[in-house]
């Protein structure tokens, strides 16, 4: 094959870089902010599929973000392709953040603000009453946190998209307009 490498990439490396990208943050952050500006559809559908991207991201539904981001982006009549960057949003590093304050909104949410409630994890993590103690609060939290970084993403990507769009429209009819292409 032509693009294909000569010696396999171990399992251990793919993982390390699926955890912490080759290059750096900054790279893979300015990858996924030109992609999103370079989507063809509506400024208005851009930034409400990535902010249905950002929404899901902050549930604590791990393997399903972009399922649900899709899902929800479909339903609100975003841009689907937004919606799966938006998704990035989530990722190692925010991610404690995002359970951390769902699970203490979620448990304020519920009147357990003050006393907090016990986890007993010596029969496991994997008991169904275990996992209900710990979803219900996250699920109940994010959803108020995911609103809010929606609200803050639409309000930040709606007007660079727009922007980019019409500079890359103007640039366009002024290079037609000399013959350039």
């Amino acid at each position: 094959m032509l693009f294909k490498r000569r010696e396999a990439e171990s399992w251990l490396n793919r993982l390390r870089v699926s955890v912490w990208p080759r290059r750096s943050w900054g790279r893979s952050t300015r990858y996924v902010v030109h992609r999103v500006r370079r989507l063809s559809a509506t400024p208005h559908a851009v930034a409400l599929g990535f902010a249905a991207g950002v929404f899901v991201s902050s549930t604590p539904f791990i393997g399903f973000h972009m399922i649900l981001s899709a899902a929800v982006a479909w339903i609100v009549g975003g841009s689907i392709v937004a919606a799966l960057l938006g998704t990035f949003v989530g990722n190692p590093l925010t991610y404690p953040l995002f359970w951390v304050g769902s699970y203490e909104v979620g448990s304020l949410m519920l009147g357990r603000g003050e006393g907090k409630v016990e986890l007993d994890l010596s029969k496991g993590i994997f008991q169904t009453d275990q996992i209900w103690t710990m979803l219900k609060p996250m699920t109940l939290g994010s959803i108020p946190i995911g609103l809010a970084l929606a609200i803050l993403s639409y309000a930040l990507v709606r007007p660079a998209v727009n922007a980019y769009q019409h500079r890359r429209r103007d640039l366009r009819s002024n290079g037609e307009a000399i013959g350039i292409r």
